[in-house]
């Protein structure tokens, strides 16, 4: 059987609609249903039910994917040992990241990579969390940096293995005029009656804000849905909204704005993800120990993140 094919099957398996694996495979959904229905055709039996918009995977499609984890699981072995044989830091490594801690640790890392294993490529890839770990299960990524905000520890896979690298504030970004620039902390309920900037280019973050909003008690007025922070801060300078962001993402700005910890507190972890056992790859392995020392330094030189 292709392994593609039990790959597309697995990923069905998980997201459960042909759209959702056509987007995390970067294919058509007509190739999603083609690679399937070839699958079938192997296997004698019908793999998947259609059941609307979503597939669900038949008891034969089910023991198939329990063997395709096990199969690709010996293959990524197979391959991690051979580059354990080999001793070399080379090849491509594929990073899979969000906006914010890609800007943070990522240049750096790739810098220092670049001089101590010139024989090394690092590829970097902006993805949501979400997004981050689909392409890590697809073999799209061979490490993804996600956060315990948009991925919560609860969804964690047995296959997927997460180190915490860095803890992350949220913060209240206000108009330097605002009437709460002087105060040391803010409360989410103090900015009910506010016009909020939502920076949306991962709508999983910004769902986290508005469920924030929704737990003190109200749903924020959005006056500005931005791609990037490059939108939302004339917004705040001008007055015309306020917005909790992270502070990865504020701290290495400045302009006409403040900064406020909020209250109370949202925190999140980051984590670097990659499969279970591709520690041992000398490529993955160097990728670790050096995220690692970028972090530490980022610490040292944000102690209030």
């Amino acid at each position: 059987m292709d392994i593609a094919r039990l790959r597309t099957l697995r990923e069905l398996s998980l997201r459960q609609t042909m759209a959702a694996v056509a987007e995390a495979l970067r294919i058509s959904p007509s190739a999603v249903s083609q690679q399937i229905a070839l699958l079938e055709a192997e296997a004698g039996l019908p793999l998947i039910e259609r059941r609307g918009r979503r597939v669900r995977l038949t008891q034969a499609g089910q023991r198939l994917v329990a063997h395709a984890e096990r199969v690709i699981s010996v293959l990524e072995d197979a391959k991690t040992e051979l580059a354990e044989l080999k001793q070399a830091v080379a090849g491509e490594l594929r990073v899979a990241a969000f906006s914010s801690v890609a800007a943070a640790l990522i240049p750096q890392t790739m810098k220092a990579l670049e001089r101590r294993h010139p024989q090394l490529s690092l590829v970097l890839e902006e993805m949501e969390p979400v997004d981050s770990l689909a392409a890590l299960r697809a073999w799209q990524a061979d490490v993804a940096l996600v956060d315990d905000l948009t991925v919560p520890p609860s969804t964690a896979e047995p296959n997927i293995e997460r180190i915490p690298i860095l803890d992350d504030l949220l913060y209240a970004v206000l108009p330097n005029a605002h009437p709460l620039a002087a105060s040391a902390k803010v409360a989410i309920a103090d900015l009910r009656n506010e016009r909020w900037a939502m920076d949306t280019a991962f709508n999983t973050y910004s769902d986290v804000i508005i469920k924030a909003c929704q737990a003190a008690g109200f749903d924020p007025a959005v006056n500005g849905k931005c791609s990037g922070f490059e939108v939302v801060q004339p917004l705040i300078e001008q007055g015309c909204s306020v917005a909790i962001l992270p502070g990865l993402r504020v701290g290495r700005r400045s302009g006409k704005f403040c900064v406020r910890k909020l209250t109370p507190e949202i925190r999140r972890k980051i984590f670097v993800a990659f499969r279970r056992g591709e520690r041992r790859h000398p490529a993955i392995a160097a990728f670790l120990d050096q995220l690692q020392k970028c972090a530490k330094a980022y610490r040292a030189d944000h102690p209030a993140a």
